[in-house]
């Protein structure tokens, strides 16, 4: 049974540090091998990737690009109206993904339209939905990487999501049809939706291409108070014969320099760096 591998979320971890080069070395240091990105389009991507090697790690994740965030956007993978953008943005993550060696890109649904009702653009949004992730599995496929469906929660962190359950996300993927599109099963999330969560992991493991982890409800370190049994959640993962990423995708509640002892007890790797560093 292997341990778990972690990766540092650089976009919410070691927040002292301005800038992502800065934060990958930072990762580096406290020794993940691995790193994802939420939005990495500010930086060059030569630069990253420099960063990223000199750094020792391993970039495993990308999201497409939200849109324009002035305008209340969050992904546009399901907005009707925003297909071209859609597509224009995936073009720019497979540009990124390719020269960060990176094989995954988180594919963003978006928000209902401002004013809408859920219910009654469900359908249509689906339909959008669908049409994109058809076209984004082929464009991804040409590259030999892999796309990525989160749901994200409704009830506290984004209401307007629409892509909000693991059931609704397993849902598409089989409408779909497409091997290299995955889904990506975030613990947060999913308590919140959901709970459930032993059920839930059996089930949709198969489907899953990454995970993440924070603290409910506070969204911190696993190790800080809060709804969830993490190690027992890690140990399940590892049962489970889960062998990708656990992505560290949480607010740290001090500075995260060496990772919280409850990712180093489940990782060969930053067990090691948890003695250098001491």
């Amino acid at each position: 049974m292997a341990p778990l591998r972690f990766s540092a979320n650089v976009s919410w971890l070691f927040p002292e540090f301005p800038g992502l080069p800065a934060r990958l070395r930072a990762a580096g240091s406290s020794g993940f091998e691995a790193a994802e990105v939420a939005w990495p389009y500010a930086e060059q991507p030569e630069a990253l990737a420099r960063a990223a090697r000199e750094a020792g790690l391993r970039l495993v994740l990308i999201n497409t690009p939200p849109g324009d965030r002035e305008k209340g956007e969050m992904g546009l993978g399901a907005v009707p109206g925003r297909q071209a953008a859609f597509r224009e943005g995936l073009e720019q993550a497979v540009l990124y993904a390719k020269a960060l060696g990176c094989p995954r890109v988180h594919l963003m649904a978006g928000r209902v339209p401002q004013g809408a009702d859920r219910a009654a653009v469900r359908s249509e949004m689906e339909t959008v939905f669908l049409e994109n992730l058809r076209h984004a599995a082929g464009v991804l496929a040409q590259e030999s990487l892999v796309g990525l469906l989160e749901p994200i929660n409704t009830r506290i962190t984004d209401p307007r999501y629409f892509l909000d359950t693991p059931q609704q996300a397993a849902a598409i993927l089989q409408k779909v049809g497409r091997p290299n599109l995955q889904l990506q099963m975030d613990l947060f999330h999913w308590q919140i939706m959901d709970g459930n969560l032993t059920g839930n992991i059996r089930e949709f493991l198969p489907l899953v291409g990454h995970v993440q982890v924070a603290q409910v409800p506070g969204r911190g370190e696993p190790d800080s108070p809060g709804e969830l049994n993490f190690p027992y959640l890690f140990q399940l993962l590892e049962d489970e014969g889960y062998r990708g990423f656990v992505g560290c995708e949480y607010r740290p509640q001090a500075e995260t320099r060496p990772p919280p002892s409850l990712l180093r007890r489940h990782s060969r790797g930053l067990e090691l760096a948890s003695l250098v560093l001491g």
